[in-house]
């Protein structure tokens, strides 16, 4: 098959056994490219290990196709190796943005991080977080009492943010989702669903006795006195979604399990 129809591929693994063999018929079979020479990453694992190939390669130009050899693959295309070249051809492309995470520590030290999935915030002892949220500036929440908290893009939104009842959003639409873990006071707060312009602030409030961590994707700062939130708008990667299984018709399919 013509490499002109994908570019070069270069296969990544996981690690795991299942996913190292994967790579190495798939390299027999398609040829391997170098990271660096490669048009299309493709990801052997699981949506853990595809998180962490997108943070490899953002802004790289580089397309990035998963197949699933891991326990979850919401961000990965089934296996298969035939007509793989065709199948990456025929791939719709979908472009990710994370959101870029600021955490100041107690220290007053800022940590900076991106998150393909979510920025979140937990509460680090027995004590539940007592937390203020404001938006572009203006105060949206006085004092939120909760297990923690967390803004999910749409790539996300099936993630952690979906197990705590949060909204699953398509990943076309310019939205972020606000959810609480546990939510205390108020008690029947479920969240809300945000432009992807804004600014979140979350501020920690009695931050000595009511300690918190900060996590983005992989990325965790212990004990946190404030944490903004906003979309990275200079940071993008793509990803490719077989076409007879595309993200709008998992996003469908995923709400309309019972």
């Amino acid at each position: 098959m013509d490499q002109t129809l994908t570019g070069s591929l270069a296969f990544l693994s996981s690690g795991t056994e299942e996913a190292e063999e994967s790579a190495r018929r798939l390299a027999a079979l398609y040829g391997q490219s170098s990271l660096g020479e490669a048009g299309v990453i493709v990801a052997l694992g699981g949506d853990g290990f595809m998180l962490q190939t997108i943070h490899r390669f953002m802004n790289s130009g580089k397309r990035i196709y998963g197949m699933n050899r891991g326990s979850v693959g919401f961000l990965m295309n089934e296996y298969g190796e035939d007509d793989l070249r065709e199948r990456i051809a025929a791939a719709l492309a979908e472009t990710i943005r994370p959101l870029r995470m600021t955490a100041v520590d107690d220290e007053g030290i800022a940590h900076r991080a991106l998150a393909i999935n979510e920025v979140s915030l937990f509460r680090q002892s027995y004590q539940a977080a007592k937390l203020r949220i404001t938006m572009d500036g203006k105060v949206r929440m006085d004092e939120l009492v909760c297990d923690g908290v967390m803004v999910a893009t749409p790539a996300g939104s099936t993630a952690y943010n979906l197990s705590a009842q949060g909204p699953i959003i398509p990943i076309e639409a310019p939205l972020l989702a606000l959810t609480p873990v546990s939510p205390f006071r108020p008690r029947r707060w479920r969240g809300a669903l945000l432009p992807n312009r804004v600014t979140v602030d979350i501020e920690v409030l009695e931050a000595s006795k009511r300690p918190v961590n900060a996590v983005a994707d992989h990325t965790e700062v212990k004990s946190v006195r404030r944490v903004t939130v906003r979309e990275a708008r200079d940071a993008t990667a793509t990803i490719l979604f077989d076409a007879n299984h595309s993200w709008d018709e998992r996003i469908l399919a995923e709400q309309f399990r019972y």
